[in-house]
């Protein structure tokens, strides 16, 4: 049945088959374990008797290990049969997260939270890959959208519920219900993924880097860099600023944070349209205006606390900017390959998820450091500076790309 299922698939009669809803099951758990830290930073910390910035360490330490890992694991893993690979790095996920949930101490929940991040990444990658044998040709773009979309939906439904069940029972229920549906998700790939599924070829490995010759690369890398070093200034200690700034009572946190997951989600959906909006260089530079409200946005932030209904506002308009830059960063660097680098078309796909994970280690970093010295009030105001970096860069890029016409 399950294989009639995959082969329907493939005709075009149906697209929400078993094998693609549990691909898709798959990269929202990836979601959930690597956002549901910012909705339970207060429990783990009170729990664990650290302080809220070395929690949010938590948040760096794990895009600093994705960041270099997507890559590099998804190329790895290219060399062997897909389906075992899958089967692998998911198991390894869920060994991290039981280490993370059975936490003795600080030391151990970071072990947890490395050991995920080594995964994460390629399992978003690798399941791009089953498209050919789950889906026709004309659904892959739509299957493709919507296993990066499983991420998404767990920023704004997940990690509210798991701070709901956090609030309720612990912080480390919100990790045993990840491990349960972690399960569920591997006893449903066993039976219905297909296992003869090979890459259709090696890349050589080396060669590749050599998009990174091309300047214009290091330029959209860097605008995602400082872009998204901005917005994670405030989102990682997202929580504390809702109740400590805003003044959202505890009951409602976990209503607040879906309010702002749902602004976020339209940012996703909202930057495919902001890519269609010329080819190139053009949509990306076309942000800058959208990066200078970004920084004004995060300017204003540390009066929340002064006029709660503004900061509220100014958080929805902040969440509403999170995702912009990824769509038109996506269309830079395939344009750049496409046009020099054939051969490093997959390392291009993967620029933006790189860039914006860096971005997360030093926006939490920067963040953790002016709360432990200033107070948690002035994150806002490094935030907006990141953000001009982000229109700095964008400048920069507009004037090589300008010479180049010339």
């Amino acid at each position: 049945m399950l294989i009639v299922d995959a082969t329907r698939t493939r005709s075009g009669s149906r697209f929400f088959t078993v094998p693609v809803v549990t691909l898709i099951a798959l990269t929202f758990l990836l979601g959930l374990s690597e956002f549901i830290v910012v909705g339970v930073m207060q429990p783990i910390a009170s729990d664990m008797r650290v302080s809220l910035a070395a929690i949010g360490s938590l948040v760096s330490a794990f895009a600093l290990v994705y960041a270099p890992m997507t890559p590099l694991g998804a190329t790895v893993s290219a060399k062997f049969n897909r389906f075992y690979a899958l089967m692998a790095m998911t198991g390894i996920f869920l060994a991290g997260n039981v280490l993370c949930a059975f936490a003795l101490n600080y030391p151990m929940l970071l072990v947890g939270r490395i050991v995920i991040a080594t995964v994460s990444g390629p399992l978003v990658a690798v399941p791009m890959t089953f498209a050919p044998d789950l889906v026709g040709a004309s659904d892959r773009p739509r299957f493709m959208s919507w296993i990066f979309s499983g991420i998404s939906i767990a920023a704004v439904f997940g990690v509210p519920i798991g701070t709901f069940i956090a609030q309720q029972f612990g912080w480390r229920w919100s990790f045993h219900l990840i491990n349960l549906l972690t399960v569920l998700v591997i006893i449903s790939m066993l039976r219905c993924l297909p296992r003869a599924s090979y890459t259709t070829g090696a890349t050589r490995f080396l060669p590749q880097f050599r998009l990174f010759t091309d300047v214009r690369v290091w330029y959209g890398m860097l605008a995602v860099v400082f872009g998204a070093a901005a917005t994670y200034s405030f989102y990682t200690y997202l929580s504390p600023i809702l109740t400590e700034e805003i003044g959202v009572p505890e009951r409602y946190l976990s209503l607040a944070l879906t309010a702002i997951g749902l602004a976020a989600l339209w940012s996703n959906l909202y930057s495919g349209k902001l890519a269609a909006r010329g080819t190139g260089s053009q949509p990306i530079i076309g942000l800058i205006p959208l990066y200078l409200l970004q920084a004004v946005c995060l300017a204003v932030l540390p009066f929340a606390s002064m006029i709660p209904a503004l900061g509220a506002v100014d958080l929805l308009a902040l969440a509403c900017l999170m995702y912009l830059q990824n769509s038109p960063s996506q269309v830079l660097h395939t344009a750049i390959a496409a046009e020099r680098f054939p051969s490093s078309m997959t390392l291009a796909s993967s620029m933006n998820a790189m860039a914006f994970n860096i971005g997360i280690t030093l926006g939490s970093t920067i963040s953790g450091l002016a709360m432990t010295h200033l107070g948690l009030r002035w994150l806002g105001l490094f935030g907006a500076v990141l953000a001009l970096g982000s229109v700095g860069v964008l400048v920069l890029l507009k004037r090589t790309e300008s010479r180049n016409i010339s």
